[in-house]
């Protein structure tokens, strides 16, 4: 869960500096970077913390027309200067960057490396010193060493690899995490993602899991591990650098909040043919001849999937099983017998969600990933992909991905109903609905200093907070209560509201901060009641209420949408007083401790 960034063919120091700070969301415990000038002169700097510490480090003779960088969110090892990448072999031959994990590290260098002096306790060191070894006992170049290392390696990397004796080259190499080559005019340019260097290039070649390459100014080869060459197209990526930027914003969490109304709007548009949804009608007829869905992710896109049950369950009549991806991958469920996989990934390389569909693509069974970022290997590899269009989400917090997951799959819904000619599918005017979310949500942003006020009287000082919300709400609860502690560390939980009473409401003391979300018509009185309960104990009860059940004294009423849409706008002030929390504390909003933004190992 890393950032890399490699240039070679133009002055190598800013554009490795500046695509590592577009990469400090992936990874920030600590930094790296390697230039060579060819022409004798190579520089090696390393920092513990953020970009900006390893920027005060290097002087201004550190320059060069090769470069790797690397950005670290820790694995194996603790944050520290020897740890950090670029790691470098032991004669100071060969420099590696890596992002990944090597499975059989401890394996490797108790057969291979026993005689190596380690400056680091990193799985990465024992690949630089593995491919130094096998240079140096079989005579062979850099490229043939490398590619004789990585069959003995086990695990998941995207590699940078320079050679001192040929430093006009960078040897790069990828399994199981994203690596994009980027193709510049004189020059050329790796990273792990795309948006990191936008400024340099627009013009990419998505690698795949096993592909080697031999990178110059002017020429790429692409290989297998066993020497065999390999085409791959360049495409070019219409993504906007700017999208990218925090503008007069203070932090990208608040940015890609206000941003979702857009993103509504967005979804519309590509979506929608005049009143009717448009979905690709083989994901349409694939879905619609299942017997049951199964919805895999992790983390926030998991919470996405609990909600989308209900939006698919109701409009496309088809049962719906949410699992976490990092359980399902290693206890494979009994399956119905004709069952139907949704991915829901914002990166479109979450590490867990690889796991089972690579079983889901052995069985032969039909998947479609949801993602934010096109070409993804989540995209790859499944059958069918549905992009969520939310623009690129910086901020590790997922803000605006979360809306549009929801949305995206009610986009399915309705068109799978619609196929399967039911009538509530039909009547279900789908685009007014979101037509009328992107106002509530643009009403709520335009009302978030009332949030802050909220956030500053009840958690400022708090360190545990819970949130209660029955049916679709409660899914919106578990959401809410993973953005309040991953980004205040405020311990916070989310439960349906009435189980509180069955044991948690033990917890419950004076002044315990308690966000109540009401949207369910069937269960808004008994959630009234289970506010009772843990008022009477003392509890600061913050309430979030539909229009429609709202009552004098709620703190936050939401626009009236779809039942089963509400999730959409209760999302705003959930998010909002998250961030407040966080900001009012004087917390880094945008990048919280021990979290990185894409989780690209299990």
């Amino acid at each position: 869960m890393c950032g890399i960034v490699g240039v070679v063919g133009k002055p190598a120091r800013e554009v490795v500096l500046n695509g590592l700070k577009n990469l400090e969301y992936r990874g920030y415990d600590s930094a790296g970077i390697y230039l060579n000038d060819l022409q004798g002169n190579e520089y090696l700097t390393k920092a513990v913390g953020r970009i900006s510490n390893l920027e005060e480090k290097l002087t201004p003779d550190e320059e060069g027309l090769v470069g790797i960088g690397h950005t670290r969110w820790a694995t194996h090892g603790k944050p520290t200067v020897d740890n950090a990448h670029p790691h470098v072999s032991e004669d100071g031959r060969f420099y590696l960057v890596h992002n990944g994990v090597i499975e059989n590290y401890a394996e490797l260098k108790e057969k291979y490396l026993q005689d190596v002096d380690f400056k680091s306790t990193t799985d990465t060191e024992v690949v630089v010193q593995l491919v130094d070894k096998i240079a140096r006992e079989k005579n062979l170049d850099a490229f043939s060493a490398f590619k004789e290392a990585l069959k003995l390696v086990r695990g998941s990397y995207a590699f940078l690899l320079v050679d001192n004796t040929q430093p006009d080259h960078i040897f790069i190499a990828k399994n199981k995490s994203p690596m994009m080559l980027g193709i510049g005019d004189g020059f050329n340019i790796i990273a792990s993602d795309a948006i990191s260097v936008l400024d340099q290039t627009k013009t990419f070649i998505d690698l795949q899991d096993g592909d080697v390459a031999d990178v110059t100014k002017d020429n790429v080869v692409i290989e297998t591990i066993d020497g065999e060459k390999v085409e791959r197209k360049p495409h070019t990526l219409d993504i906007d650098p700017n999208a990218a930027s925090k503008g007069t914003y203070e932090f990208y969490m608040l940015k890609e909040i206000d941003e979702q109304p857009a993103v509504m709007r967005r979804l519309s548009q590509d979506y929608f043919d005049g009143d009717d949804v448009k979905v690709d009608p083989a994901i349409v007829d694939a879905m619609a001849q299942s017997d049951r869905i199964y919805i895999l992710a992790a983390g926030t896109s998991y919470h996405a999937g609990l909600v989308g049950k209900n939006i698919i369950e109701e409009y496309a009549d088809i049962p719906v099983e949410v699992g976490l991806a990092s359980e399902f991958g290693y206890h494979f469920p009994k399956l119905s017998k004709k069952p139907f996989f949704i991915f829901l990934s914002q990166s479109g390389e979450t590490a867990d969600s690889r796991v089972v569909l690579k079983q889901v693509n052995e069985r032969n069974l039909p998947s479609l990933t949801m993602t934010n970022v096109e070409g993804s290997t989540l995209s790859r590899e499944a059958t069918y992909t549905m992009l969520l269009e939310a623009g690129p989400e910086i901020a590790v917090a997922s803000t605006k991905a979360y809306t549009a997951q929801i949305a995206v799959q009610a986009i399915l819904a309705k068109a799978v109903g619609e196929k399967k000619n039911l009538e509530k599918a039909k009547n279900f005017d789908l685009k007014n609905q979101f037509a009328l979310a992107a106002e509530g949500m643009q009403e709520l942003v335009d009302g978030k200093e009332k949030i802050d006020e909220l956030a500053k009287k009840y958690l400022s000082t708090t360190r545990n907070a819970f949130y209660l919300g029955r049916g679709v709400d409660y899914a919106v609860a578990l959401e809410g209560a993973l953005k309040l502690k991953e980004v205040s560390y405020i311990e916070t939980e989310g439960f349906a509201a009435a189980e509180l009473k069955h044991g948690t409401i033990a917890l419950i003391e004076k002044g315990t901060p308690v966000i109540t979300l009401i949207n369910d018509p069937a269960t808004a009185d008994l959630t009234r009641g289970n506010i009772q309960e843990v008022e009477s104990r003392g509890a600061n009860v913050m309430t979030f209420v539909a229009k429609d059940f709202a009552r004098e004294g709620d703190d936050v009423v939401l626009p009236q949408i779809d039942y089963y849409l509400s999730p959409l706008v209760t999302a705003i002030p959930a998010q909002l007083i998250a961030y407040y929390a966080s900001k009012n504390k004087g917390l880094d909003v945008d990048k919280p401790r021990n979290l990185a933004k894409s989780v690209t190992v299990e």
